[in-house]
């Protein structure tokens, strides 16, 4: 009898358990669902692709050994092409009818600030946006986890470094009429005016834009010594090249952690030489040789068939941080039980090589900023602050 009463006290709690669990979105005895809207087709396709193949390379890294607590995660990934009409059916289609629990890694800040009360009403956190907007934490931070420094802190950390080294005293803005560029252009003149130099001129540009002589040859004739881009990958990369076929060698142009990435540098023919970069990590490939380094890109390479650049390694380590707290919040996942998850999160993150530190007052996970410049096809770090 003692031991009918022990088994049926132990069926009982098990479907207590098993209750709980179906009470909270997107979590089943064998599921979690995780979602993400991204662009995997759009100007930002170079970013937005390499991080879900990270983030799958980990996920499917976990799932293999059991996932989490016995439940496996399921990443659902919808395109949005940089386009908010068609992010707007990506965060309804994630968040109401697949009933996610979380969203990962979703790409671009207009697409985040504008769905963020839709995450926030169906209390669906929101952990390491492709995007570093420092409006994507309010006060109090609420439901949004970033891992890096803001545009606006990278543009002022930037501008002052070239000016340090360069006596450079005139700065202009290329950028898109978006929170994401306005971040970058508003970070532009601030820094100028606490620096004391000069905000000369600025252009705003289309997302599919690719003819720039224009804007460049009035900038050029401002005087612009320093030009902050806000642009997308192929525009940035462009923008470049047109200023050297111009002859305009004496500016220095900066972009942000949206334009740091290996494909930047390595255009042939060394278009990108001289561009700067403010980011929020040191690159992934100027690091090789460092043992997690090698393992993660033989990994990655192995399984998608190309090289590993800096934003597939923040897909991975997103997904690892994700994965952190759904550990640390134990069986019976909640959505209380996940955020203290998050908020107990701090390590060194060696694959980054940045101090990884969330709290309920603080989710900024890092706080660097690295200054690196392209030299001969590598992004060479010349400063961390």
């Amino acid at each position: 009898m003692q031991h009918f009463k022990t088994l049926m006290t132990a069926t009982a709690l098990a479907a207590l358990a098993t209750g709980a669990a179906a009470q909270t979105r997107g979590v089943t005895d064998s599921e979690i669902r995780i979602g993400g809207a991204h662009d995997l087709s759009g100007v930002f396709a170079a970013v937005s692709t390499p991080a879900v193949n990270g983030a799958n390379l980990y996920i499917d890294a976990v799932n293999a050994n059991g996932g989490v607590h016995g439940r496996q995660i399921r990443y659902i990934v919808e395109d949005h092409g940089y386009q908010l009409p068609r992010a707007t059916q990506a965060f309804n289609k994630l968040i109401e009818r697949d009933q996610v629990f979380a969203m990962l890694l979703n790409l671009g800040t207009p697409h985040n600030l504008a769905h963020y009360p839709l995450m926030e009403r169906r209390e669906v956190p929101n952990i390491n946006p492709l995007t570093a907007a420092r409006a994507i934490l309010p006060e109090p931070p609420g439901m949004n986890f970033t891992a890096f420094s803001s545009y606006y802190d990278q543009m002022q950390a930037g501008i002052e470094y070239l000016h340090n080294e360069s006596g450079a005293t005139n700065v202009c803005a290329m950028y898109l009429p978006t929170d994401f560029g306005e971040e970058i252009a508003q970070g532009s003149r601030d820094a100028a005016e606490r620096l004391g130099l000069e905000f000369v001129a600025e252009t705003t540009h289309r997302p599919d834009e690719q003819d720039f002589v224009g804007a460049l040859t009035r900038l050029r004739s401002e005087g612009c010594q320093i030009v902050t881009q806000a642009l997308g990958v192929r525009a940035g990369i462009t923008v470049v090249g047109t200023a050297k076929r111009l002859g305009w060698d004496d500016v220095m142009f900066l972009t942000s952690s949206a334009g740091f990435l290996e494909a930047v540098a390595q255009v042939p023919g060394g278009v990108t030489d001289g561009l700067y970069a403010a980011a929020g990590w040191v690159d992934l490939v100027s690091r090789a040789g460092d043992p997690e380094v090698d393992e993660f890109m033989a990994a990655y390479e192995e399984q998608f068939g190309h090289p590993a650049g800096g934003f597939a390694m923040l897909g991975y380590t997103a997904a690892r941080q994700l994965v952190m707290a759904l550990e640390a919040a134990g069986p019976d996942l909640t959505l209380e039980a996940f955020m203290d998850g998050m908020h107990s999160i701090d390590y060194m993150d060696d694959l980054l090589d940045v101090q990884i530190s969330y709290s309920e007052d603080d989710h900024q996970g890092g706080n660097d900023i690295t200054i690196s410049v392209v030299e001969e096809g590598v992004w060479k770090l010349l400063e961390r602050l």
